[in-house]
C-alpha cells in the first residue's frame, strides 16, 4: 500500500472562532500544549480550580489510547483505522502506535474543528507502506463520515472504530447509542471498538463539568461506567472489559506492585462476532 492523499472534505470547514472555548484546545491545554487561545485557558483554568484531577483525566485518556492502538494493531491484526473526533495532535497519535507495530496501517482521522484541519498536514505524516487522511465531519453525521471514510478503508476487512472522549458530546442517550450502532454496523465482523468517555461518579467532577458547560463551549455529558459499557453491547469485550482508563491493560512499569490509580475516566475495548 501507498500512502493516499488527504480525503477531501465536501463540506466547507466553520471558521475559527477564538473567542469561544473549545474542547479540543482545552484538552491540548491540560495535556501541557500550546495550540490555545486565551478563552480556552480561561475555562481550563476554572475547571482546574475547582477539579484538578482532570489533567490526571487528561493524561490517563491519552495513555489509554496508545494502549487500545497498541493491542488493536498487535494481538488482534488490525491494519485499518477509523478515529473519530482526533483532537489537536500530540504524542502518540493514532497512526504513529499503530504504524510503530505495523507499517502498513491506514489511518482515517474524523474531526470538524477549524483548528484541528490547520494541523492535518501534520497528522498526514505516514509511513511510506501505510496511509493516513483526514475527513472534516461530524459526529452527528455517521453515514457522511462512512462515505468519505470509504476512499480510503476496505469495508470488506475488519476497522478499528476509535471513538476517545468524544460521545459526551452526544447528550441524548438514544442518540449516543445509535450513532455507535450505526458505525458498528458498517464494519465487517472482526472488527473492534476503541471507546472511552468521562463518569459521573465523582461529584467534584461533575460540579467542575457544569461549570464547563456553562463557559459557551459545546457542552459535554458525563456518563456512568454502566452507561459507557452499554456503548459495547453485542461486541465481545476484551478482558478486563470496560474499567477506568489506567486499569485497562496498564504498561508494567505503570503497574508496579499494584493497581495504577483510578480516573473518572472509563473505557474499553470490543470485537465484532
Amino acid at each position: 500500500m501507498t500512502n493516499d492523499p488527504p480525503v477531501a472534505s465536501p463540506q466547507q470547514p466553520p471558521e475559527l472562532n477564538s473567542g469561544v472555548p473549545h474542547s479540543a484546545r482545552v484538552w491540548n491545554y491540560w495535556l501541557g500544549g500550546k495550540d490555545n487561545f486565551p478563552a480556552d485557558r480561561q475555562v481550563g483554568d476554572l475547571v482546574l480550580e475547582a477539579f484538578p484531577s482532570i489533567v490526571d483525566v487528561a493524561r490517563a485518556s491519552r495513555a489509554f489510547l496508545a494502549r487500545a492502538v497498541r493491542y488493536l494493531a498487535s494481538e488482534a491484526g488490525m491494519r485499518q483505522f477509523l478515529d473519530i473526533g482526533t483532537g489537536l495532535p500530540t504524542a502518540n497519535n493514532t497512526h504513529e502506535v499503530a504504524q510503530a507495530v505495523a507499517p502498513e496501517c491506514r489511518v482515517v482521522y474524523v474531526d470538524n474543528d477549524p483548528i484541528v484541519l490547520a494541523h492535518a498536514r501534520a497528522l498526514l505524516t505516514s509511513t511510506h507502506q501505510g496511509g493516513t487522511a483526514y475527513i472534516d465531519a461530524d459526529l452527528h453525521d455517521p453515514d457522511r463520515i462512512l462515505e468519505a471514510a470509504a476512499k480510503m478503508l476496505d469495508f470488506d476487512q475488519p476497522v478499528a472504530l476509535m471513538l476517545m472522549g468524544i460521545m459526551g458530546h452526544v447528550d441524548d442517550d438514544d442518540e449516543a447509542r445509535s450513532i455507535v450502532r450505526r458505525l458498528l454496523d458498517a464494519l465487517p465482523s472482526g472488527s473492534h471498538l476503541a471507546l472511552c468517555d468521562g463518569t459521573n461518579t465523582n461529584p467534584v467532577g461533575v460540579a467542575a463539568q457544569e461549570q464547563y458547560n456553562q463557559s459557551g463551549a459545546i457542552p459535554y455529558r458525563l456518563r456512568s461506567p454502566g452507561q459507557i459499557a452499554g456503548f459495547f453491547d453485542r461486541l465481545e469485550l476484551v478482558e478486563p472489559g470496560v474499567v477506568s482508563c489506567p486499569l485497562w491493560r496498564p504498561d508494567p512499569p505503570d503497574a508496579g506492585d499494584g493497581s495504577p490509580a483510578e480516573v473518572d475516566a472509563f473505557g474499553g475495548v470490543g470485537r465484532k462476532p
